[in-house]
């Protein structure tokens, strides 16, 4: 419920005056207008506002089809697939979480592709493999311990506002998918969407 807030200062002849007046965001639960009270000298009146907005959420596991070793836009694909349930909200926040160890997901460049190249390359060379890589875990093959590392330096999960039934990104901004291991594989990725 929105209430708009007076600062009351009293004056040395002891009559108050108003300094300043202030909209803020004041939250009750469970209380009604009549139980606002003015406390520390802030008197609180009501300001019309629109009726309280309910809470939503909505939860979707995407499957992503295999993609080759990189980095790879996957926005198009994730708004095919929540883009109706995105609509429903006005204000919110999106969070995508990838079910896996060996792959990644970020927020860069969405247009030139070269970025995702050199991407690539860079954690390619930060990250070494092969017979001189000091890896001991070696089981799954010889990009499986790199892939690890490079999945814990973007990490699995990225939150993005949604604002007005879209994701608010930049211009520039898309989702990408970073594929760590050399085998293909189908990748899951479980999108919550939660706000009014």
């Amino acid at each position: 419920m929105l209430f708009q807030q007076s600062l009351v200062y009293k004056s040395k002849s002891g009559q108050g005056r108003e300094k300043r007046k202030k909209d803020i965001d004041w939250k009750m639960q469970g209380g009604s207008l009549s139980s606002a009270v003015a406390v520390g000298g802030i008197k609180k009146s009501p300001v019309k506002s629109d009726p309280p907005s309910i809470m939503k959420w909505a939860q979707k596991t995407i499957t992503l089809p295999p993609h080759k070793r990189g980095c790879h836009l996957i926005t198009p694909k994730i708004l095919k697939e929540v883009g109706e349930d995105l609509s429903g909200f006005k204000c919110g926040l999106a969070n995508l979480f990838l079910q896996h160890t060996s792959a990644s997901l970020t927020i860069n460049e969405n247009y030139d592709s070269d970025v995702r190249a050199d991407t690539e390359t860079f954690l390619n060379t930060i990250v070494p493999e092969g017979g001189s890589a000091p890896w001991k875990h070696t089981l799954e093959g010889p990009d499986d311990m790199p892939a690890h590392i490079k999945s814990s330096m973007f990490g699995c999960a990225l939150t993005i506002p949604i604002t007005n039934g879209q994701l608010n990104m930049g211009t520039w901004q898309g989702i990408w998918l970073c594929e760590h291991r050399d085998e293909p594989t189908a990748r899951k990725v479980v999108v919550t969407l939660n706000g009014v």
